[in-house]
């Protein structure tokens, strides 16, 4: 069931240690501010909760797992300002993920856009179905993906993130992705990727916690300076997507 809300939804659930935070937006899981806002939080609320050992990210419904960035409010940024400050979203989002103490298991099980392709590479391990190909479509609107590459290219390395981002309309399919290493393993069903995220994260809380902290600071390291890299690469997509050809690009996108 599909969230009905503007501004999306999120929800976390913990049980026998492992924390499942839900996002959820009627177009196609897609990132408004608010809902990023929230979704930051709840990563920096898990971080130093104890009764926690395990993250698993996932969206609502059985399509797409996130279209990135809302079209909608992409399209009513009025002035610099403004653009920094959703971009900043992403920046905040991916750090938070970033700096959380607990591992984040990313479940992707359908297709996944722009600033989704982000968050599956800021989690530490992802499973995903067939259906999951992914897209950098930023270019191809005006703007780039700045603020995720950083995080893109860490998991996947520069030559694989660069075929992505160059060629902004083409989708490379989930084998492709496991290939360069952005997923694990990939499922033929929904059914079966549940099952083995599930699985998988009841053998990781079992493990010791502060085995786990330790394995999340030591494969993060040399990432400190994200902080303000990723605010600096929110401040290049604020001012291009001020330009006509981003407004010309997303109001053609719209119809």
């Amino acid at each position: 069931m599909m969230t009905l809300r503007t501004n999306g939804s999120l929800y976390v659930n913990t049980q026998n240690n492992v924390a499942t935070i839900e996002f959820g937006h009627p177009a196609s899981n897609s990132f408004p501010s608010e809902l990023l806002d929230r979704l930051t939080k709840a990563f920096v609320k898990l971080s130093v909760d104890n009764s926690v050992h395990v993250i698993i990210l996932k969206s609502e419904g059985d399509r797409a797992f996130c279209a990135g960035a809302s079209f909608d409010e992409l399209l009513s940024i009025a002035n610099h300002k403004e653009g920094k400050k959703f971009f900043s979203g992403f920046a905040n989002v991916i750090n938070a993920m970033r700096n959380c103490t607990k591992p984040v298991i990313g479940r992707i099980q359908g297709k996944t856009v722009g600033g989704g392709v982000g968050l599956a590479s800021a989690c530490d391990y992802c499973l995903a179905t067939e259906a999951a190909s992914v897209k950098l479509s930023e270019l191809s609107i005006g703007i780039g993906p700045f603020v995720i590459e950083p995080a893109v290219s860490r998991k996947i390395g520069l030559a694989a993130f660069e075929s992505l981002a160059w060629d902004a309309s083409q989708w490379k399919n989930a084998y492709w992705a496991k290939e360069k290493g952005l997923y694990t393993r990939v499922f033929p069903t929904i059914e079966e990727l549940d099952k083995e995220v599930a699985f998988f994260a009841e053998k990781l809380a079992g493990y010791n916690p502060k085995a786990l902290q330790q394995m999340k600071k030591a494969t993060w390291q040399g990432t400190d300076h994200w902080g303000e890299l990723l605010l600096e690469r929110a401040t290049i997509s604020g001012e291009l997507v001020l330009s006509e050809f981003t407004k010309n690009a997303l109001a053609k996108f719209k119809k």
